[in-house]
């Protein structure tokens, strides 16, 4: 007696079909699941025989063989525990109707038959209509993030009894089953206002611009002078998310397994803080079998990295990669994947390890070796790929008595989404949508400078000795600040204020 049923996994954030061959035999009782599978789908041998007996129904006494194809991917999860057992149970009944073969089945059992929610069901979902099944069957808690995607009918199953007489024919879901209360995100910002901080207005406006133009933004300043709560708005000014943002965001969280219970789609960009002690592969993910980090889970939101020469050298060298392509690609023996991490990178420093280098209130307790050994924690190459550096100071103290009352956060996303506008109208037909994603050939057409601004830059490159990265970034955020002005032509004006961005390399300890 065979039957064959058909579930998903999730291989880095995509899914792809498993085949479940279930052959029941005469003889001694043995229960065997091949196919490479891991610890948690051969414990599932005891979930499935205690749930289908738990359920009422009658467990086939003899021998079961499992196999789940293809046998050359690692299987991982409990996920297979609901078709292992809809195959045992088909196999032994015959009810192999053709309504098996068009459904997609994945959940845990627990002992007494009820279905556990699994992570990964947006993909899952995903990978079964692209593949033209007609139904998934997955556990009720997975129906908001299930639900989203369209051209498949989701059947959300709290019981294996369910399940087994939806192929039956005696049981659909009704109206209630189907009913998906989803948890209200809230408006970007709402938390984090920018109307909240008081001064700084030279690190707003370049907040705005890096959030126009998706650059990376690195931010030195004395202790209290507001480097992290001006960060932690950051997130609120950038546009907001589209349904294919929301969707490859979602994909990462349901397969981490952090989507919040009962959301179906992110609304909100993502803003990832890991802590200094944080290994490289945290940040950039890992592990026997990959799973993704911190700069994955920071894609098309903010990867913030306060006190950023306290990081290991490790850690931060190992950003290089995914900062220029927008991925990361992660090798093991059994396989190799790639994760999307497309992030803005900001980042917090203080001058020197007391934190008081240049601030004239109160005096810095660093030499200056002290000093040139803590900022040199920061490698040329990492420091090149902050296209805006800038210094925040210490707040006056007549700032500290002025009220709140700045530009508020909505008012700042409406100015970056029509410079955002411009830009994907720009580049409509290109792989990307923002000015720091320019290529080469489409940075020497946009990026053209006038006989005044050609002069100015040739000087500061001179002066300074800026590298060929410095030159381009100085010069996108040129044309991101003239997209802010609504301007087509690069000025002289955008350039000086794009220049003077490059605080650390423009005044570097000597």
């Amino acid at each position: 007696m065979l039957a064959k049923v058909t579930s998903v996994a999730v291989n880095g954030i995509d899914g792809y079909l498993v085949l479940i061959e279930v052959d029941l035999a005469y003889g001694m009782p043995h229960f065997d699941i091949v196919g490479l599978p891991d610890a948690a789908v051969k414990e599932s041998r005891d979930r499935v025989r205690a749930a289908i007996k738990n359920s009422g129904l009658s467990f086939y006494e003899h021998r079961i063989t499992v196999n789940l194809a293809p046998a050359s991917i690692k299987k991982e999860g409990s996920g297979f525990d609901l078709p292992i057992a809809v195959g045992i149970m088909a196999a032994r009944d015959g009810f192999a109707t053709a309504k098996l073969q068009e459904t997609v089945f994945v959940g845990e059992l627990a002992l007494d038959g009820g279905v556990r929610p699994i992570t990964g069901a947006l993909p899952m979902t995903l990978a079964a209509r692209a593949n033209r099944k007609k139904y998934i069957v997955l556990p009720k808690e997975n129906l908001p993030e299930a639900s989203v995607v369209t051209g498949i009918t989701v059947i959300p199953v709290s019981h294996l009894n369910q399940a087994i007489d939806f192929l039956q024919d005696t049981w659909l879901p009704g109206e209630a089953e189907l009913k998906v209360t989803l948890i209200d995100p809230g408006k970007p910002g709402e938390d984090f206002d920018m109307g909240d901080v008081r001064g700084q207005e030279q690190a707003k406006r370049a907040l705005e611009v890096a959030a126009a133009g998706g650059h990376n933004i690195l931010m030195s300043g004395p202790p209290g002078s507001g480097k992290t709560m001006l960060a932690k708005r950051l997130p609120g000014i950038l546009p907001t998310l589209c349904e294919e943002e929301a969707i490859e965001i979602t994909k990462i969280y349901s397969v981490c397994g952090l989507l919040p219970a009962g959301q179906s789609l992110l609304k909100s960009r993502p803003f990832r803080s890991p802590h200094h002690t944080t290994s490289p592969a945290g940040l950039i993910g890992g592990g026997r079998l990959p799973r993704p980090g911190e700069v994955s889970l920071s894609h098309h939101g903010v990867l913030f990295l306060d006190e950023l020469p306290e990081f290991s050298r490790d850690v931060l060298e190992v950003l290089r990669q995914p900062l220029e392509d927008g991925k990361v690609t992660i090798a093991r023996a059994l396989t190799s994947l790639a994760f999307p991490a497309r992030f803005m990178l900001a980042a917090a420093m203080n001058p020197c390890p007391c934190g008081y280098y240049g601030v004239a209130v109160k005096p810095c307790s660093c030499s200056p070796n002290q000093i040139k050994r803590y900022q040199g924690r920061i490698s040329g190459p990492l420091l090149d790929r902050f296209d805006i550096q800038i210094e925040v100071p210490r707040l006056g103290e007549y700032e500290f008595e002025e009220a709140a009352g700045g530009e508020s956060t909505l008012t700042i996303r409406q100015r970056v989404e029509r410079a955002r506008q411009i830009q994907r109208e720009r580049f409509r037909g290109l792989n990307y949508f923002c000015n720091s994603q320019m290529n080469s050939k489409d940075f020497q057409k946009y990026c053209r400078l006038d006989k005044k601004s050609k002069e100015l830059m040739r000087q500061v490159v001179q002066r300074f000795s800026l590298s060929a990265r410095a030159y381009t970034k100085i010069l996108k955020l040129s044309r991101t600040i003239a997209d802010l002005a609504d301007q087509e032509q690069i000025a002289e004006a955008h350039l000086g204020e794009a220049i003077q961005y490059r605080s650390l390399d423009l005044y570097k300890i000597g």
